[in-house]
């Protein structure tokens, strides 16, 4: 999938997300079966999962479930919705086989392997991309968070906007997401004691 710019938000998205979260939840509704462990959990994450954010116009889904299902098994379940599996430009590049543990998070490896889908953009939908991960996913928590935080503090979606449009221009020519993506990872880990303070006085606060 090629570089995209970021985009003023634009309220389509949330319309998208839930209809590709609907399809998709269709679609793997049978790895939801007696002989797993838990369901089949569909959600839209991503900067066009937070109303008003800018974002590149790439709608970011993730699906947790247990176990793991195979490649054959996504493929197959997903691939009649015009998705296929992504191969990393590099034996190492991030979240694409698995995720990057984030800071004092478990970091046993076998948590954080998934699948990474795309589907291309048409005239009526935006490109998709799909992240297949463990129900007990760390990550899968930690994007989930993220996300809501986002959605609650605007000062912070704001300070996050500026950031992904400075690296996307600085990225503009990039065939490959990696170096993007890692230099990302540089306000996530300085936000990260601040969507902690956040989530912990969520928990605390009167019901």
């Amino acid at each position: 999938m090629p570089a995209a710019t970021v985009d003023a938000h634009d309220p389509r998205w949330t319309d998208a997300g839930r209809r590709w979260t609907e399809r998709v939840a269709g679609a793997l509704a049978d790895l939801a079966s007696p002989d797993r462990t838990g369901p089949v959990v569909v959600e839209h994450i991503g900067s066009t999962a937070v109303p008003g954010l800018a974002a590149k116009p790439i709608i970011d889904l993730q699906v947790r479930v247990a176990p793991l299902p195979s490649e054959a098994e996504v493929d197959a379940a997903l691939g009649p919705l015009g998705f296929s599996i992504e191969r990393g430009a590099r034996p190492d590049s991030p979240g694409v086989y698995r995720d990057v543990p984030r800071p004092r998070a478990d970091p046993a490896p076998e948590l954080y392997a998934k699948r990474l889908l795309t589907r291309p953009g048409d005239d009526d939908e935006p490109p998709v991309i799909l992240h297949v991960r463990r129900l007990d996913s760390p990550f899968a928590a930690y994007v989930v968070a993220f996300r809501d935080w986002l959605r609650a503090v605007p000062a912070e979606a704001a300070a996050y906007e500026a950031t992904k449009r400075d690296l996307a221009a600085r990225h503009a020519d990039a065939d490959d997401y990696d170096d993007y993506t890692r230099d990302k990872t540089a306000f996530l880990d300085a936000a990260q004691s601040r969507m902690e303070r956040w989530l912990a006085e969520r928990a605390n606060a009167p019901a």
